[in-house]
């Protein structure tokens, strides 16, 4: 299995690590019992990822058998070994959008808006940074030489509709920013434009990646279909939203943000195909879990498309997924409740903290995890 170097260890030789049985048992029964700081877990801030790797794919793999508990430490590029023939992995192909823009509003002060939802041609909610919220009918300047009229809010969100001829994402194309996670503390550059980016992403729209799918390199992907491993795709443009905090104590309380998702025909027959074989669905995200998720409240996955607010948490159900490639999630936020909905809540913490221990790296441009789902 090779050794993993780096982050201080002078080699960590890949093995697999033994479940406690006892943890089986500790299984939330319901949203209810569930608070936020049930899914805390200590970070060292230097393991937060600030750069890709130097090369796409060069990163680490954390396994999680759903069934045993079992740890192992690999690669991303052995995931051909750890899948099989009949398996069908399905991605999230949302593009990125460069969704920041800056500027002031008519009275001078300067604002900050990040792109949310594009909702035509010329309208996007929007999330808006001004020292005093524009009113209905305000114009905003835009520094990058066009301007924008304010339509109304709807909750947190502003609705605006750029002036002019132009179409707002070609605008955004040209002018717009990257807009990097909170927590990379830095300016984005010419590689992120590149690095940010899934190397299969087709319709633009999302404001953030979908982070487990960055680990793949075309000559992955080939190998893994020479292995016959089949591919399937989702639509699901990642908001903002999926950055932040519970800002409630009790998740049954939570109100999860909303998203837009599509679930088309030839992916559903794909995973018809895939269950009649016997082979597995593999999500590579939380995206493409959600998406199947809220496609398969019916009990079978069925072409979708709309909003989804389906909040994944454990006690939750699954009818669409039985494995998930998916990268390291914040404490204490929805996606970490996902994860232990679908590997346990017990075990993923062990995994988590296992994970810190051997110095893997975090969040978006960090190392990932296989996980199979528990029984």
């Amino acid at each position: 299995m090779g050794k993993i170097q780096g982050s201080g260890d002078d080699g960590i030789t890949a093995r697999e690590y033994p479940s406690r049985p006892e943890l089986h048992n500790d299984r939330p029964a319901a949203t209810g019992g569930l608070h936020r700081r049930d899914f805390h877990f200590d970070l060292p801030e230097e393991l937060i990822a600030q750069h890709p790797p130097a090369e796409r794919g060069d990163s680490r793999l954390l396994t999680l058998d759903g069934a045993t508990g079992a740890l192992g430490d690999r690669w991303f590029h052995e995931l051909p070994e750890l899948l099989r023939s009949g398996d069908l992995l399905v991605f999230n192909d949302t593009r990125v959008i460069p969704a920041r823009l800056f500027g002031r509003k008519a009275s001078g002060g300067r604002i900050e808006v990040l792109v949310e939802r594009l909702l035509d041609e010329r309208r996007a909610l929007v999330h808006l940074r001004a020292s005093k919220a524009p009113q209905p009918g305000g114009r905003l300047w835009l520094d990058a030489g066009f301007a924008a009229t304010v339509l109304g809010r709807r909750d947190d969100l502003f609705e605006i509709r750029v002036e002019g001829d132009e179409p707002l994402l070609a605008l955004l194309e040209r002018h717009g920013q990257l807009p990097l996670p909170p927590y990379i503390t830095r300016a984005p550059t010419a590689e992120d434009a590149e690095r940010y980016q899934t190397v299969y992403a087709r319709h633009p729209g999302a404001v953030a990646a979908p982070t487990a799918g960055l680990h793949f390199t075309p000559a992955l992907l080939d190998r893994l279909a020479d292995r016959g491993v089949e591919q399937a795709f989702v639509t699901l443009h990642v908001g903002a939203g999926t950055f932040q905090p519970l800002r409630v104590e009790s998740i049954a309380e939570h109100v999860m943000h909303a998203e837009w998702i599509a679930v088309g025909e030839t992916t559903c027959a794909r995973i018809r195909a895939t269950r009649a074989r016997g082979g597995r669905v593999i999500a590579v995200g939380t995206t493409v879990t959600r998406a199947l998720e809220t496609a398969a409240g019916a009990g079978e996955v069925r072409p979708w498309q709309g909003e989804t607010r389906i909040f994944i948490h454990p006690g939750h159900r699954f009818r669409a997924v039985d494995a998930l490639i998916t990268n390291f999630h914040l404490p204490e936020s929805t996606l970490l409740m996902l994860v232990a909905a679908f590997a346990g809540h017990a075990e993923i913490l062990r995994a988590y903290r296992h994970a810190v221990a051997r110095r893997y790296r975090f969040f978006s441009y960090g190392d990932a995890m296989l996980l199979t789902r528990r029984p």
